[in-house]
């Protein structure tokens, strides 16, 4: 089916090009041009792919004739392409836990240990998560995670704070950081993980703690604000082990 395209206005007045079209069903922007052929030009050009062809158009309009008001449509992703991130990034994954529970943590073998009392086996759990975070980091990609414990420490935060052991074990550096100092902070109440520092995974949870979507966030502008609340959190933030002794000295 063709598409209905609305003229939205052009930078000349004699050919008409460049202009800007919209397509009215899907909102999808439309702008044609002259070509960019100078092939210095062209290998500057990042993420150009076959059959994309580069055009030049004025600052002015996009600015004239482009959409005044967006309104964005969240991309949900499955757990099977969120998985997938965890391979194909090239360099680090940063993740910021900030919740008091976690439901998926509390069906756990090593959950009932720990709430127990007795020492968490953690040897044998997960091989296969652990093999992939092993050969990952094998390839020098970085795991980094910072995780917000309230005070007093809720159980599940405790529970964390020991299955540090075996994340560092397998190649994460694990770092935490006091409820009180991640508001003084101004840290949002958001669970994310943050790739090569330009694409962002926002976890989205409900009332019961469950994991339900992850959305998928690739706007410059918004990974940046992620990115500014990863450097404040791990200048801050303190290794799980020197939490831990600090956390036992209160006691």
């Amino acid at each position: 089916m063709a598409r209905r395209l609305r003229f939205n206005g052009t930078g000349s007045d004699e050919d008409g090009c460049p202009s800007v079209h919209e397509d009215v069903d899907s909102g999808e922007i439309i702008v044609h041009g002259p070509q960019l052929t100078d092939p210095d030009d062209i290998a500057q050009l990042q993420r150009l792919s076959p059959g994309e062809t580069p055009i030049v158009v004025p600052r002015e309009l996009l600015v004239d004739f482009g959409p005044k008001e967006v309104t964005r449509v969240p991309k949900i992703i499955d757990l099977d392409a969120f998985g997938r991130l965890f391979t194909s990034f090239e360099h680090t994954a940063w993740r910021l836990e900030t919740r008091g529970r976690y439901a998926s943590d509390e069906g756990t073998t090593t959950y009932a240990q720990f709430t127990r009392g007795e020492p968490v086996a953690w040897e044998g759990v997960s091989p296969d998560w652990c093999a992939r975070r092993r050969e990952q980091s094998a390839l020098g990609k970085r795991f980094e995670r910072v995780r917000i414990v309230d005070n007093p420490a809720t159980t599940g935060q405790l529970y964390l704070l020991d299955n540090a052991k075996r994340n560092s074990a397998v190649g994460e550096d694990i770092r935490n950081l006091w409820r009180s100092d991640a508001i003084r902070l101004h840290l949002p109440a958001e669970d994310f993980w943050i790739f090569d520092s330009r694409l962002v995974a926002l976890l989205n949870f409900d009332d019961a703690d469950n994991l339900i979507d992850v959305e998928l966030i690739k706007e410059p502008e918004r990974v940046l604000r992620y990115a500014q609340v990863r450097d404040a959190a791990w200048h801050h933030a303190v290794p799980f082990k020197q939490f831990a002794a600090q956390l036992t000295a209160k006691e």
